[in-house]
């Protein structure tokens, strides 16, 4: 414990918080020292009036836990407090890919409680940095889909899912998800070893019921087909319809990314929106390749931009 409150991921995460309250506190000092000059008020020193002021900060900084547990990336992985220059331009990016500026601020903002509220109520996590689901949260209501279907290629705990379904709730919509995930009890990565998740809940059907849940009807009535989504089974049992939105987070790998595309391009409605996960993030260079091969062939895709890690594709219409 003493070592996770001393760590640089926590430090940095607090140390607005912890700012503010330095600096409120410094100004009571300065100012209660200016009032004394030192010298001796009611029988209280200058110096001591200093000495329980600095008391009062001591007691402040030993209430930053609960701070800390409600943001840090205890039993997530990640934190969940963003900088200012992280929001900024995550709002700039959002409204450059929707045209929306007022609409990308006050979508980013509601979609940052939402996501604090979920994992805090929900099993599991959701998986990715802050600004990366807050932006995948925030942009896809504003893209406006054409219809309210909404397929989910890899979903982990199902709790963004649960998400999306209360930001399109929000935006007026009617959403009708459909979740593809092997769900195997951790979460796979060809190539890549994920060890056990930060939360210590394991990825199973169970986990992720439970968290739709918390989207009330919509999130009961979702669908989900455990399997993979190269799966010629698993993709004709959820061919029945075409989607709105595509959530492609599955397969990070160049020729998984490759097969999801090909197969949204066969099933996304007209006008519809594909979403690429971790898109140009380092770690996941297969990402950013496979769209590249796949944007030089005959596409029915137009780039629309990318917001922290997200990029996002249009169907034509």
């Amino acid at each position: 414990m003493r070592a996770l409150l001393t760590s640089q991921a926590a430090r940095r995460a607090l140390r607005p918080i912890v700012e503010l309250i330095d600096q409120r506190i410094e100004r009571q000092v300065r100012r209660a020292v200016g009032n004394t000059g030192g010298k001796s008020i009611g029988g209280t020193t200058g110096n001591t009036k200093a000495e329980a002021v600095q008391q009062e900060l001591d007691k402040l900084r030993s209430r930053q836990r609960p701070l800390e547990l409600f943001f840090d990336g205890t039993g997530r992985g990640a934190s969940r407090l963003p900088s200012a220059s992280h929001l900024n331009r995550a709002i700039e990016e959002l409204a450059q890919v929707t045209g929306d500026k007022n609409g990308a601020e006050r979508n980013v903002a509601q979609a940052f409680r939402l996501l604090i509220a979920l994992e805090a109520l929900g099993v599991g996590r959701i998986a990715g940095g802050t600004m990366n689901i807050v932006g995948k949260l925030s942009a896809v209501p504003l893209l406006d889909p054409p219809n309210d279907e909404i397929l989910e290629i890899g979903t982990l705990y199902g709790m963004f899912g649960a998400a999306l379904i209360r930001m399109m709730e929000r935006a007026g919509r009617d959403p009708r998800l459909t979740i593809v995930d092997p769900l195997a009890g951790t979460q796979l990565q060809p190539g890549a070893t994920m060890g056990d998740d930060a939360s210590g809940t394991p990825v199973r059907g169970a986990a992720v019921r439970t968290n739709l849940s918390l989207a009330g009807a919509a999130g009961a009535a979702a669908r989900i087909q455990q399997g993979f989504s190269e799966d010629p089974e698993v993709r004709a049992l959820v061919s029945d319809r075409s989607y709105g939105v595509i959530i492609v987070d599955g397969d990070h790998s160049a020729a998984g990314v490759a097969a999801d595309l090909e197969w949204a391009e066969q099933i996304v409605a007209p006008g519809g929106i594909v979403v690429l996960d971790d898109f140009g993030h380092p770690k996941w260079p297969g990402i950013k390749e496979a769209f590249e091969k796949h944007m030089a062939t005959d596409t029915r895709f137009t780039f629309l931009g990318q917001v922290a890690h997200s990029g996002y594709l249009r169907a034509s219409v």
